[in-house]
Parts: C-alpha cells; sequence; structure tokens
C-alpha cells in the first residue's frame, strides 16, 4: 500500500483514475468485513453487503467528505447489513450462523478461546439487532458515540442506551453460560 491518504486517493478516483478505487477498497476491506460477518453470521451476506457497500460508495463517492471515506464507508456498511438482516429475517425468520466463516474471522484458534469465542457469538446472537449493531460499533469497533451517530442517524441517547441494554444482556447472558 502506498502512503496516500484516503482523501488524496478519493481526489484520484473523482479526477478519472478509477482504477485508484482498488486502493481504498483494499484498505478498508478487512475491517468492514469482519463487521460485516458479525451482524450478519454468515459469510455469504457478509461479501454479499460488503461488495453491495463498496458499489455504492463508489457510485456516490463526490458526496464523501475529503479525508472522511473510512467513516463514510462504515455508515453505508451498517445500513446495508441492517437491509440484508431485515430482508433475511423476512425470508428465513431465524439467524443463521457460518461457523467456518466466524472460525476464520478470529486470530487465535486454543479451545478454551474457542469456547469463549462461541459462548460470546452465542450471547451476541440472542440481542435484538439494533443493541448488537450499537455494542458492536462501540465495543469492536471502538467507535466514538458521535461517530456512531452520524454513522447510524440514530440519535445519540438512543445510542447509548442500546450499548448499555447490550452490556447488561450479555452480562446475564454470559453468566448463565457460565454456570451451566
Amino acid at each position: 500500500m502506498t502512503g496516500e491518504s484516503d482523501g488524496l486517493l478519493q481526489s484520484r478516483v473523482l479526477a478519472g483514475e478509477r482504477e485508484v478505487y482498488a486502493r481504498l477498497v483494499d484498505r478498508h476491506r478487512d475491517r468492514l468485513g469482519r463487521y460485516a460477518l458479525r451482524m450478519l453470521g454468515n459469510r455469504a451476506d457478509a461479501e454479499d453487503a460488503l461488495q453491495d457497500t463498496f458499489v455504492r460508495a463508489y457510485r456516490s463517492l463526490a458526496r464523501c467528505k475529503p479525508e472522511g471515506f473510512g467513516p463514510w464507508v462504515f455508515g453505508i456498511l451498517v445500513n446495508r447489513c441492517r437491509t440484508y438482516a431485515a430482508r433475511r429475517a423476512r425470508i428465513q425468520g431465524v439467524m443463521v450462523t457460518d461457523d467456518v466463516a466466524m472460525a476464520r474471522a478470529s486470530v487465535e484458534h486454543s479451545e478454551e478461546r474457542d469456547g469463549i469465542r462461541d459462548s460470546i457469538r452465542w450471547a451476541l446472537e440472542q440481542l435484538p439487532a439494533e443493541q448488537r449493531e450499537a455494542f458492536l460499533l462501540k465495543h469492536v469497533e471502538d467507535l466514538s458515540y458521535d461517530a456512531m451517530e452520524e454513522m447510524t442517524g440514530v440519535r445519540l441517547s438512543a445510542l447509548r442506551m442500546r450499548v448499555f441494554r447490550a452490556r447488561e444482556e450479555l452480562r446475564k447472558l454470559l453468566a448463565e453460560t457460565v454456570r451451566d
């Protein structure tokens, strides 16, 4: 990767160097892909949402603030994940997980970590989608509440409450798992 900033790459794409967009995609793909996989639970939907996100971002790149590509494209992905999850819920009525894809998304593979990871994944899946989304944005993606508000369009107070409720529910669910 070159040392060029997102803003410089963006201006080059807007100036007609369309092939430069691949660098922006490469730079942000892994992080966005991990989020999509955690939100949607299976690799196929995550890949579809990710591809759709980058296509939409390309088409409306002129609307992105200079040096704001990362948060802007993340916001598009959040909305695409919502759409894909809602569509799947209407079609299937259940949440499906791709265990192989979830295992690949992690770095370490010890048995103990796998058990902990499985418990956390299970607990996250039990949360309502709004709480899961807010929790992942805050505690996994490490975004500020202001960035979350800008990205999701949800009021700050509502986001804080969603994260709080998600934490409380996760504590309860994980405590039950430990007791079992």
